[in-house]
């Protein structure tokens, strides 16, 4: 078959092109049928051509009414668990454009299919988390977090142990 038949039969536009005309005319309603099937053409005829039907289940919520999950998971947690020395440049360069550059370091980024992709082509290297926004922490609220406090405290001492006051 030409590459312009094929594209008409992906279309749907079905002109006989006066070779084979019985051929064409016996085949065409089968693989019509067979390619609407597997593309999902046919399914969506059927739900859009039939009437609705009165139901005693709940209507769907409107979609003015924020749902949980796209209010409050707007991020990601991304963290680097495993080590990518010995991999290719392709995947350190994935890492640097999600701005990962050592072990365990976490960054957040925004849902996006971009960074969905990234993820997908490093997902045995990171640990991601779904977050909503107040959760998210900026470089400077990590770093402090990970630094001990300032000064000491005496817990207990040798003499007092020793002693067993």
């Amino acid at each position: 078959m030409f590459s312009s038949q094929a594209k008409k039969f992906r279309q749907g536009l079905f002109e006989r092109d006066g070779n084979n005309d019985d051929q064409m005319a016996s085949l065409t309603p089968t693989r019509t049928f067979l390619r609407q099937a597997q593309w999902g053409v046919i399914s969506r005829r059927l739900t859009t051509a039939t009437p609705e039907v009165a139901t005693s289940s709940p209507p769907p919520p409107q979609p003015s009414q924020p749902t949980p999950t796209s209010s409050q998971n707007t991020y990601y947690k991304i963290t680097l668990r495993r080590s990518a020395i010995s991999l290719g440049d392709k995947i350190k360069g994935t890492l640097i454009s999600l701005g990962i550059h050592r072990r365990m370091q976490t960054v957040y980024h925004r849902h996006s299919p971009e960074v969905a992709g990234k993820i997908l082509r490093v997902k045995e290297l990171v640990e991601v988390e779904n977050v909503p926004t107040e959760l998210v922490k900026t470089k400077q609220e990590q770093r402090i977090e990970r630094k001990a406090t300032r000064g000491y405290k005496v817990v207990g001492n040798r003499r007092e142990a020793f002693m067993g006051v």
